[in-house]
C-alpha cells in the first residue's frame, strides 16, 4: 500500500491568497515611494537653482565691482557699471592696458532646472524689484522664468 501524504502533499508554489497578499504589499511600498522619490527630485531642482543664482549673481557683483573700480575701462552710458547682458560674463572682457587681456566672470551660463535653458529672466537697476519684464539697460539681477511654486507657496521667480 502506498502512504497517502497530507491534503497539500509535495505540491510547490505559491497560492492565489499568497500572491494576492504579495502583490498589495508591493504596491504599497510602490506608492510610498514614489512620492519619496518626486519629493527627491523637487528638492535636488531646487538645490541646483539656488546654485545657479548664486553663480550668477556673484558674478554681476564681481563685473559690477570692477567697472566702480574703474577697472574695466569705460562704461556704457545708462548701464551703472552692470554687464549689459549675461554673455558678456561669459564671453568676457578686454582690460585696458598694455597686455590684451580678457578676463571672462562665468564658464558658462548655468542652466535653469526647471525650465532647462539658459534663459533667464533678467531684471535692470531701472526696473521694479518684482517686475517680470526686463527694461533691456543692464543686467542688474537674475530670476527663474518657471511658473512653479515651492512646497511653501513661494513662487520660484521669486527665490533671492
Amino acid at each position: 500500500m502506498r502512504k497517502r501524504r497530507g491534503i497539500l502533499g509535495n505540491q510547490r508554489g505559491l497560492t492565489l491568497v499568497e500572491l494576492v497578499v504579495a502583490f498589495t504589499i508591493l504596491m504599497t511600498l510602490s506608492a510610498m515611494a514614489l512620492p519619496m522619490a518626486r519629493f527627491r527630485v523637487r528638492r535636488e531642482k531646487e538645490r541646483e537653482l539656488r546654485v545657479a543664482l548664486v553663480d550668477i549673481r556673484k558674478a554681476v557683483d564681481k563685473y559690477k565691482d570692477m567697472a566702480d573700480r574703474n577697472e574695466l575701462g569705460q562704461i556704457k552710458l545708462g548701464t551703472d557699471g552692470y554687464p549689459e547682458t549675461l554673455e558678456i560674463l561669459v564671453e568676457g572682457v578686454k582690460i585696458p592696458g598694455p597686455q590684451d587681456k580678457k578676463i571672462k566672470f562665468l564658464r558658462r551660463i548655468p542652466r535653469d532646472p526647471f525650465n532647462k535653458t539658459t534663459d533667464w529672466g533678467k531684471r535692470s537697476t531701472q526696473d521694479d524689484s518684482k517686475s517680470q519684464s526686463w527694461g533691456g539697460q543692464n543686467v542688474f539681477d537674475v530670476y527663474s522664468k518657471t511658473m512653479e511654486k515651492a512646497p511653501d507657496g513661494t513662487a520660484y521667480s521669486e527665490w533671492d
